[in-house]
C-alpha cells in the first residue's frame, strides 16, 4: 500500500471511529427523508411531471444543512483540538495528508449522499404513487445525478473552506448564513438575483427542476449542466485554496 493510501485509510478510520459521524449523517438522513416525506402526503398531482421531485429534493436541501456540518465538524476539529500537530507529525507531507483527508471525506459525503437520496426517491414513490417521478425518463435520472453530485460538492466545497478557516465555528458562522440564507433571500431581490445565482448553492437549482432557465422570479441564466461545471469550479477552487492555506501556515 503506497503513501496515498494509508494515508486515506487512517483517514477513514478517523471518521468511522468517531460517534459524531454516525450520529450526524443518521440525523442527515432523518431530516431529509421526513421532511421529503411529508411534502409528498401533501403533494397534489396534474401539475408539471417535474414537480414530482420536489419533495425528494425540499428534504435533501434542508437535510444538507447538517451534511455540510459534518463536512465542516470533520475537518475542522482536528484544528479547534490541536490533534492536526499529531497528524501531519504521522504523515509530513502536508499535500499528502490533505488530498487523503479531502478523499476520505468526499467519499463518505458521497456514499451518504446517494443512500439518503436514493431512499427518499423510494419512500416519496411509495407515497405518491403513480405521480411519482419514472427512472424510465431521462429528466427524473439527470435530477437523481445532478442532487447527489450537488449535495456531494457542496460539502465538500464547504470542507475545504473549513481548512482555510482552520475553525469549525467560525466556518459554520460564515458558511451556513451566506450559503443557506443570505443566497437564498438574495435569489428573491432582482437587483441582486443576476450574481447571487451564481453562488455555490444555488447552480444546482436548474437540474434539480427547482427552478428553470427563463423563469421570470427564479430561473438561471445557465442550463442544467452548466451549474453544475460551475460548482465544480467553485468547489475546485475551494480544494485549492485549502491547499495553499495547509501549506503555508502553521499547524
Amino acid at each position: 500500500m503506497n503513501g496515498f493510501a494509508q494515508a486515506a485509510a487512517a483517514e477513514w478510520v478517523k471518521i468511522r471511529s468517531v460517534r459524531s459521524t454516525a450520529i450526524t449523517l443518521g440525523l442527515f438522513a432523518f431530516v431529509a427523508l421526513g421532511l421529503g416525506l411529508l411534502i409528498a402526503r401533501g403533494f397534489e398531482s396534474g401539475g408539471p411531471k417535474e414537480d414530482a421531485v420536489l419533495p425528494i429534493f425540499f428534504g435533501l436541501l434542508t437535510g444538507q444543512l447538517v451534511l455540510v456540518t459534518f463536512a465542516v465538524a470533520t475537518v475542522g476539529a482536528e484544528f479547534s483540538t490541536g490533534t492536526i500537530r499529531t497528524s501531519l507529525a504521522a504523515v509530513p507531507s502536508r499535500g499528502r495528508f490533505y488530498a487523503a483527508k479531502m478523499t476520505a471525506v468526499g467519499l463518505t459525503l458521497a456514499a451518504a449522499s446517494l443512500v439518503v437520496e436514493l431512499a427518499s426517491y423510494t419512500a416519496v414513490r411509495l407515497v405518491i404513487g403513480d405521480a411519482a417521478a419514472p427512472l424510465t425518463e431521462w429528466w427524473t435520472i439527470q435530477a437523481l445525478l445532478g442532487g447527489w453530485i450537488h449535495l456531494t460538492l457542496l460539502s465538500l466545497f464547504t470542507a475545504a473552506v473549513a481548512v482555510m478557516l482552520r475553525s469549525t465555528v467560525v466556518a459554520l458562522s460564515v458558511l451556513l448564513p451566506i450559503l443557506f440564507l443570505g443566497s437564498q433571500g438574495l435569489g428573491n431581490i432582482d437587483a441582486i438575483r443576476p450574481v447571487a445565482q451564481y453562488l455555490p448553492d444555488q447552480v444546482g437549482m436548474v437540474i434539480m427542476h427547482l427552478t428553470v432557465p427563463g423563469d421570470e422570479r427564479f430561473g438561471r441564466d445557465y442550463g442544467p449542466w452548466e451549474g453544475i461545471a460551475i460548482l465544480v469550479l467553485w468547489t475546485a477552487a475551494a480544494l485549492v485554496g485549502g491547499w495553499i492555506a495547509m501549506r503555508r501556515r502553521d499547524a
